[in-house]
């Protein structure tokens, strides 16, 4: 048993206050979202992005640890709270936890409609993976074997433009993003693609 779960059990509280008494980490993170995610596809989702976002936290050279954090925070009310989405998640994690502030407003950053500006590499980058990563596991679960290990990036390239395929994926949103980050298309299609091929398979069959 890890001793963040210790200190749970001594203190005899939910993972919400054990976050706040106990410190924050991925793992309670995780925990945090899986308890508030009943659907496998969103959990999923989040793993997605969890992935690609530590994959930019290497290439900036930043803490992985907390864009791992960001990416499996970012979403996580989304399914109980649909219409709140993300202010809800945002208020909850400010009222129950000590998530940094940089990682609220990365994530309310990440819904446009927000208002809020992505001033920071770490919110920046979780709006250009978020809709990414959806194109992505589109792509593989159209395949026979459902392999995103599968996916080749000259696939990718072609389904992005083909606006029909996977065509809830905002692609306006991914070219705003990559532009705002400074990165070039395939490169961001070949780093995203790239973490999410490297997921762990007990974590992608979630």
């Amino acid at each position: 048993m890890g001793l963040w779960w210790a200190c749970i059990l001594r203190r005899g509280r939910s993972v919400a206050a054990g976050i706040r008494l106990c410190g924050m980490n991925r793992d309670q993170a995780y925990a945090l979202m899986v308890e508030h995610t009943p659907s496998a596809s969103l959990q999923r989702h989040m793993l997605n992005v969890e992935a690609a976002m530590r994959a930019y936290a290497r290439h900036w050279g930043e803490d992985e640890e907390l864009y791992a954090v960001t990416g499996l925070l970012h979403d996580f009310d989304y399914e109980l709270h649909p219409d709140e989405h993300p202010t809800w998640g945002v208020n909850y994690l400010r009222a129950h936890t000590d998530t940094p502030e940089v990682v609220l407003d990365a994530i309310l950053g990440h819904a446009a409609y927000t208002g809020v500006a992505r001033t920071t590499k770490l919110a920046q980058s979780l709006f250009a993976v978020d809709e990414l990563t959806g194109l992505v596991q589109a792509a593989a679960l159209i395949r026979p074997d459902k392999d995103v290990r599968q996916v080749e990036l000259s696939s990718l390239k072609k389904r992005f433009k083909n606006r029909a395929f996977a065509a809830g994926v905002n692609r306006e949103e991914v070219t705003q993003a990559t532009a705002e980050l400074g990165v070039d298309m395939e490169e961001h299609m070949r780093r995203v693609l790239s973490a999410m091929q490297a997921i762990p398979a007990s974590e992608e069959r979630i």
